[in-house]
């Protein structure tokens, strides 16, 4: 039986967010041994080609850019350079669960973003939601409590740069294709982790450090593929709440590689933060439907 567009979008959405927890995944047992900025270093210079030849395979790679797209992909760039290594470092020293849980509270930071500094509107349900899906993190983070430390406020400075991100992404040309983005994003990426080995060292790599390296690659790669192909099937509204997988795999392979499980209030937290993401998700999607 052939599966409906909206199932297709929750089938590669489970997918994408998988590919990107095995990233992590493949991240954190490599960076036990490895320098950090070293396996940044590796792991870009694997995934540029890969994103190179992907776009040729869609078909739409142009790097050219033009006027104030320059500008704003810059200024992304930089941001994904930012949060890219506030989450890395964060990623070594907290366990896998802990750090997607508070990555989760990303589109509850978006949309209070967007109301602040780009003045939409934002009823007070989602308002609402919000507040509670920010306690849901606290929870998470625990400030005063034992197991709060730097590392959690990295977690969280990493959701914040990745707020930046997606805001200016917003101010994109429509002509300026979403893979010609990655690949500048993964240049930056390169370069802050090779002017990062500089300093920190460089050691030489043994054969299961390389293929941990590959497989985040070949994840981080897949990933991207997958949340692609979500944007061109599906109603959004029904697919996009299925990112909330990545929680459910970071759980998983936590508990599988590294022989660790969430406490209880860092579930009750994550179940705050899903609940209310999927609350603002639904509530954007009927506001959509109205405006229309």
């Amino acid at each position: 039986m052939a599966l409906s567009d909206n199932m297709r979008g929750a089938l590669y959405m489970n997918v994408a967010m998988a590919a990107f927890t095995l990233n992590d995944t493949a991240m954190k047992v490599a960076t036990q041994t490895m320098p950090l900025f070293q396996a940044i270093t590796l792991r870009g210079a694997m995934v540029l080609p890969l994103l190179v030849v992907l776009g040729l395979m869609l078909g739409n790679l142009r790097l050219g850019l033009r006027g104030r797209d320059r500008v704003v992909v810059a200024v992304r760039s930089l941001a994904e350079v930012g949060g890219t290594a506030l989450f890395l470092a964060a990623l070594v020293h907290l366990p896998l669960a802990n750090l997607s849980a508070i990555l989760q509270s990303l589109p509850l930071a978006v949309t209070l973003a967007a109301a602040v500094i780009l003045r939409e509107r934002v009823g007070w349900r989602r308002m609402l939601a919000i507040a509670i899906g920010f306690g849901g993190v606290l929870l998470i983070v625990r400030p005063g409590a034992e197991g709060f430390n730097g590392w959690s406020l990295m977690g969280l400075a990493s959701v914040a740069c990745v707020v930046v991100r997606d805001l200016v992404t917003r101010e994109l040309s429509r002509d300026v294709q979403s893979v010609t983005v990655a690949i500048y994003a993964a240049m930056a990426v390169t370069v802050m982790g090779l002017i990062g080995a500089a300093f920190q060292g460089w050691q030489t790599v043994t054969v299961a450090e390389w293929g941990m390296v590959l497989a985040a690659s070949g994840a981080l790669i897949f990933g991207y593929m997958f949340s692609v192909m979500v944007m061109r099937v599906g109603d959004i509204s029904f697919v996009a709440p299925f990112r909330y997988t990545a929680l459910l795999w970071a759980i998983f392979l936590g508990w599988l590689v590294f022989d660790s499980l969430p406490d209880l209030w860092t579930v009750v937290g994550a179940v705050i933060v899903v609940a209310t993401g999927i609350f603002t998700f639904y509530r954007e999607a009927k506001l959509a439907r109205a405006a229309r």
